[in-house]
């Protein structure tokens, strides 16, 4: 049988092949982004007591009540953004899921979808499933800012969306305010819809605020907004996460939604929503939480011949390998992993076309011992 692949680009993620590496080598893994630490105890216990409680069907397929009501009242406290909670609201297995059902909704075949490299890997694969293009543009370095003007000058009729993400994945860059006016003067009086991935939206450091597009009232009104409960309550495995959008926009997304999967874990529902009534401390709390984490790593490599880029907001920590080895990052990061012992992330499969950098991710939501030992390997490069 011949098979004509649909995403001919597409093999196994670089997070695969890095942990994969990782435990054949028996190297500490700060590639693939997720804690090594336990979700809260509260939020565990919760969790059993939904299973223990028969919450073990179906759930709804937009999300259970109690949680969309619960994430319709955090949207209002942090983002003065009210929403309704039956129209508005939709819970989804985790916001990979959000992501691709939000562009199978609105992106049509032969429209256009900017992004902005280094871009995370699934958002591509999503577009070309809908026989869309993705059009790159890369943010400039060191800082990973936005070149809004360069986005103007990709607008064409057949620009449908605008995909976003702050805090951004790799590099930690926050959007600001100002960034927010640029791309709702930019969107002003045409169809582009605004996806917005916000996953790390409580991870903002050094007393920033998180500038959610639903701050914004205009460009809420044209925008889908995801967020992900696996990295505010350190539960990447539970693949929980929502989306926020307009009623006609949730229409439009919820027709993708229930036949991609219908509904998410139920039990975890419940458990949300009970930990989100009751301890909203854990979320206003997660910045100096993971503050000190990114703190303690530095301090950790200060003595190694990496250079340390900023790292406004999430939970990577990007590195300057190029005093160690002149080579490209793929090479760089198989190498650090077979001779260094420690597994990290290249930069080279976020983006259409490389930057010339020599940049590596490495992720510091771990605990103190192994972040202790993967510094220790790298401070004898």
């Amino acid at each position: 049988m011949n098979i004509d692949t649909k995403l001919p680009k597409v093999g196994t993620t670089i997070f695969s092949v890095m942990s994969q590496l990782a435990l054949d080598h028996q190297a500490v893994n700060l590639g693939q982004g997720f804690p090594d630490f336990e979700p809260p105890q509260s939020l565990r216990d919760a969790l059993t007591r939904a299973m223990a409680e028969g919450k073990n069907q179906y759930a709804p397929g937009i999300g259970t009540a109690p949680l969309r009501e619960q994430i319709a009242r955090k949207t209002q406290q942090l983002y003065g953004r009210p929403v309704d909670p039956l129209t508005d609201v939709t819970v989804t297995s985790g916001a990979t899921e959000a992501l691709f059902s939000a562009i199978a909704a609105i992106v049509r075949p032969g429209e256009d979808v900017i992004v902005f490299d280094p871009a995370y890997d699934s958002y591509e694969p999503a577009i070309e499933l809908q026989g869309a293009r993705a059009v790159h543009i890369p943010l400039t370095l060191p800082d990973f800012a936005i070149d809004w003007q360069r986005v103007r000058d990709a607008i064409t009729p057949k620009t449908r969306m605008i995909l976003i993400n702050s805090p951004h994945n790799p590099s930690g860059a926050v959007l600001s305010a100002a960034d927010l006016d640029a791309l709702a003067e930019i969107t002003r009086d045409t169809d582009i819809v605004v996806l917005s991935d916000e996953v790390y939206e409580h991870i903002v450091y050094d007393g920033r605020r998180h500038e959610s597009v639903l701050r914004h009232p205009e460009l809420a009104e044209r925008s889908i907004v995801v967020s992900s409960f696996g990295k505010t309550y350190h539960c990447t495995g539970w693949k929980v996460g929502y989306a926020v959008a307009p009623a006609a926009l949730s229409a439009e997304f919820r027709k993708v939604h229930q036949y991609l999967t219908f509904c998410t874990f139920h039990p975890a529902q419940a458990a949300f929503a009970e930990i989100l009534a009751s301890d909203p401390a854990h979320y206003l709390e997660l910045p100096d939480f993971y503050q000190a984490k990114r703190d303690h790593f530095r301090a950790l490599l200060a003595p190694s011949r990496l250079k340390l880029l900023d790292v406004p907001g999430g939970y990577f920590q990007l590195v300057d390998y190029s005093a160690i080895r002149d080579e490209d990052d793929v090479a760089f990061s198989r190498w650090l992993v077979e001779h260094g012992g420690v597994a990290g992330i290249p930069l080279t499969p976020f983006y259409e076309k490389p930057a010339d950098a020599r940049l590596l991710r490495l992720c510091f939501a771990k605990s103190d011992a192994t972040l202790a030992a993967a510094a220790e390997r790298l401070c004898r490069l």
